[in-house]
């Protein structure tokens, strides 16, 4: 059975619903590596990190299998242990985030026209929870949406804190909390606290420009973190065996 070509619509759960199909039809059987999110991404015409969305779909549904520094495989039938297809979509986890991108850079560059003093150390205080709970080995998320629910506060506007919210909230939706168990580490945790930091620089010295670029750089490097880790951990070990073969002809 041949993949087709997708059309924008909720992409990752229409990709995740033709591998299921070919999965099912035994296109790919149990034990099988699929193949690359790069190849699936140009056979469906999407955009990989859409690819990735549906592959930890389909993991979260127990489909198939991701083995880091290996690759992606199908899972055998086990109705004991495979969940049921959801029965809700959740949000796309890099869609949010770019969102958030748009939405939270203007808050900032905002905030940094009008926080206060004490606005600004309570910025401060949320990382210092960060980095409490990072020092306990827990995810700091608690001070982290303490950190830009304040930014949102500082613009007096309850819709927009709401959106902010909401948008930090859907972290916690199963495909966000399956990409997070794979690419959120220590050493990426350390790095977006200091993008954080980089962001209360900018408040607190009152540039709007500077704070509205640290945070869409803060958000950037968020979603290159869920993209960056998996294609380096299970693609690169072809690339060395391939500049091997080309230097020996």
């Amino acid at each position: 059975m041949p993949l087709q070509t997708i059309e924008p619509r909720r992409l990752y759960r229409q990709i995740a619903d033709q591998l299921r199909v070919l999965i099912d039809g035994g296109e790919f059987p149990a034990g099988a590596r699929l193949p690359p999110e790069r190849d699936l991404a140009v056979q469906l015409g999407v955009s990989r990190p859409s690819v990735r969305e549906a592959l930890i779909a389909l993991e979260v549904e127990g489909r198939v299998e991701v083995r880091m520094g290996s690759g992606i495989y199908v899972r055998a039938a086990d109705p004991s242990t495979r969940s049921a297809a959801p029965t809700h979509e959740a949000e796309s986890p890099l869609e949010t985030i770019r969102a958030r991108q748009l939405i939270e850079s203007e808050l900032a560059a905002y905030a940094a026209l009008h926080m206060r003093r004490p606005q600004v150390a309570g910025l401060r205080e949320a990382i210092e929870v960060m980095q409490q709970e990072a020092a306990a080995s827990h995810t700091p998320t608690e001070g982290d949406r303490l950190f830009h629910t304040r930014i949102a506060e500082a613009c007096e506007n309850s819709v927009l804190l709401r959106v902010v919210s909401e948008l930090f909230d859907e972290r916690h939706n199963p495909l966000f909390e399956q990409l997070g168990s794979h690419f959120e580490t220590a050493h990426s945790w350390a790095d977006a606290i200091e993008e954080h930091r980089a962001v209360v620089d900018a408040i607190a010295h009152q540039s709007p420009q500077g704070a509205r670029e640290a945070m869409a750089r803060h958000l950037a490097n968020s979603h290159d973190r869920f993209m960056a880790g998996w294609q380096a951990e299970t693609e690169a070990p072809a690339k060395p065996a391939s500049r091997k073969r080309k230097a020996a002809r």
